[in-house]
């Protein structure tokens, strides 16, 4: 009789934080840890995330998002952190970055181009009105601003800015809670914690826990992400014609 299958492909929902810890602490020798060693283990995976964070975009925490436009108002903002007990019913929260957006009127888009400080500061006249073509990101400790050029009008009070973002990787919290974290990043999870607590715990490990970390790493990296075509087309010249 063949064996039957499990059926599910649940594994990294539940797989909890607390095993999380017991696995990478194993993978440095020690086993049966608790008190300080599960504190410290919960604090580097935080520490860790926010490290992932200086490694580039990771597509599973870009969400979409809308900006209600009002009347004379050129800059909006989101916040950074969440669950800080701020009661802004119409706040984003755990916005890390704004990647592109559009004019909406009407559910038609009209692109909007991101431009950097410099660009901005170099506008003539930012408080003129009409309907914005451009906008600018700024990225505080606590939040994150946009603002807009033109700056929003009567006739484009109510009217909507469509954006994406990158939203920041939710906190560890509970030992038994499952992670912000697709099933494809477990494996490099795992092995980072690892490479963090041997600093700690087994420091001849190290270099060996950075180099399977870094690998599992590039690998989830490389994975992460859609999948699309792409075309190059060159670009011919005529001279003299």
């Amino acid at each position: 009789m063949a064996n039957t299958t499990s059926g599910t492909a649940i594994f990294d929902k539940n797989f909890s934080i607390d095993e999380i810890i017991e696995d990478a602490y194993e993978r440095i020798g020690l086993q049966g840890v608790s008190g300080n060693q599960l504190r410290t283990a919960r604090r580097s995976l935080n520490i860790m995330f926010q490290e992932w964070a200086n490694r580039g975009l990771h597509y599973w925490e870009v969400a979409n998002n809308n900006i209600t436009l009002v009347d004379g108002q050129a800059t909006y903002t989101m916040y950074r952190s969440t669950g800080d007990g701020t009661s802004d019913a119409t706040a984003v929260y755990g916005v890390d970055d704004v990647l592109e957006a559009s004019y909406r009127n009407s559910n038609v888009d009209t692109p909007l181009t991101k431009i950097n400080r410099s660009s901005y500061q170099a506008l003539s006249n930012k408080t003129s009105e009409g309907q914005p073509t451009q906008y600018f990101v700024q990225r505080f400790i606590d939040k994150v601003t946009i603002t807009l050029y033109l700056t929003p009008g009567s006739s484009e009070a109510g009217n909507t800015i469509n954006y994406y973002y990158v939203k920041r990787i939710q906190d560890v919290g509970d030992y038994t809670n499952a992670t912000d974290v697709p099933y494809r990043f477990v494996p490099c999870m795992v092995s980072g914690l690892a490479f963090y607590l041997a600093q700690k715990f087994n420091p001849q490990l190290v270099q060996q826990m950075k180099l399977l970390y870094e690998d599992e790493l590039n690998r989830a990296l490389q994975e992460d992400g859609s999948s699309s075509s792409s075309y190059i087309t060159p670009k011919t010249y005529y001279p003299n014609v």
